[in-house]
């Protein structure tokens, strides 16, 4: 005849296992709801990003010209030009937003990369002394730091991919052979 005891042991063994493998199922389920929503984020910022309007106000952005800030914010600022504000900083949230999710690991890197390839490269290398002056003048250090932060991490990717890569100081514009 089986003892109480055996019994009891094996229902707390049978107990210790089912929680074993509802820990192991919710753990697996929390990683696959986490990618759904990673591959959610990044299809919704291409489809925004990678769009024929993206990326006409992509190249909008890098044609715009000026000889220094003061230049530039009677060209551009927002006092004076609300549809140039609003696409520079529509623009701009976008890769700041980006950089920080890929900071606090909601993304990683190469998908970043896949999604702006050299776009954010550009785009910083475009705007950085813009964005500094801003900071300095306006809104504090931490202001377009994940831009900031996209930045750099692209730029590592980037050398790893092809270590003699620079950006072109033409991006933006045909500059003829002479």
């Amino acid at each position: 005849m089986v003892d109480l005891v055996v019994l009891q042991s094996v229902s707390y063994v049978a107990a210790a296992i089912g929680v074993c493998i509802a820990t192991f199922y919710y753990a697996m389920n929390l990683r696959a709801t986490d990618r759904n929503r990673r591959i959610q984020l990044v299809s919704q910022l291409s489809q925004f990003m990678l769009s024929e309007e993206g990326m006409k106000r992509y190249f909008e952005l890098l044609n715009m010209e000026w000889k220094n800030f003061d230049d530039f914010e009677r060209k551009y600022g927002s006092d004076f030009n609300l549809e140039a504000t609003a696409k520079r900083y529509a623009s701009w949230q976008n890769y700041d937003h980006l950089g920080k999710m890929l900071k606090k690991g909601m993304i990683n890197a190469e998908d970043a990369y896949d999604l702006t390839s050299d776009g954010v490269l550009f785009q910083w290398h475009k705007w950085e002394s813009i964005i500094v002056e801003l900071r300095k003048r306006y809104n504090g250090e931490e202001w377009m730091s994940g831009f900031e932060f996209l930045n750099i991490e692209m730029s590592k990717l980037r050398r790893q991919r092809e270590p003699s890569y620079k950006v072109p100081e033409t991006f933006g514009k045909y500059i003829p052979d002479k």
